[in-house]
């Protein structure tokens, strides 16, 4: 995707406070489904910035309220489309080494959520910022496969059903 010398499709600026986050993750997962990721999909990539969300405000603002969170939105139509999201912030910098995925034999709650970017995502770059704070990039395509199952500009899921079952008489 050539993006780096365009605006992104949508930004986004919130507070380090969790209630925020169903709203970033409402309108990321609006995002992909117009891009043609399927239901499932759109739920996993709204899961991926939502762990990279909640560990930006768990680690890097420590459970501060006052910090700041910028999330830009690349929306690419070509085929084939695919979505990339841009997390910054001015949290403390972390050492690139340290970010990692718990090992997962290790059963216990949370750390998992640097894995589940890494799963879900095609490509996932975290980045120290230039003067403070991190910076997360995360990209998705839509698989061929995905375009078929395609709701979204279609309408609805009947009129889908309706037209396959016209053509098979």
């Amino acid at each position: 995707m050539a993006d780096q010398h365009r605006e992104p499709d949508v930004r986004l600026e919130l507070f380090s406070q969790s209630r925020f986050l169903s709203g970033a993750r409402a309108l990321v997962g609006n995002i992909a489904q117009r891009l043609g990721f399927s239901e499932i999909e759109c739920g996993q990539i709204s899961l991926a910035v939502d762990e990279a969300l909640c560990n930006i405000i768990k680690h890097g603002y420590q459970q501060r309220s006052d910090g700041r969170i910028w999330i830009s939105i690349w929306a690419n139509h070509d085929e084939p489309s695919e979505i990339k999201v841009v997390i910054d912030d001015q949290a403390e910098q972390v050492d690139l080494e340290a970010i990692k995925s718990r090992d997962l034999a290790d059963i216990r709650p949370g750390g998992l959520g640097v894995h589940i970017m890494r799963e879900i995502m095609d490509e996932v770059l975290f980045e120290k910022r230039e003067k403070q704070g991190m910076r997360l990039t995360m990209r998705k395509q839509v698989q061929p496969a995905d375009r078929s199952a395609q709701v979204g500009r279609a309408g609805n899921v009947t009129s889908l059903k309706r037209e396959s079952e016209s053509e098979n008489g």
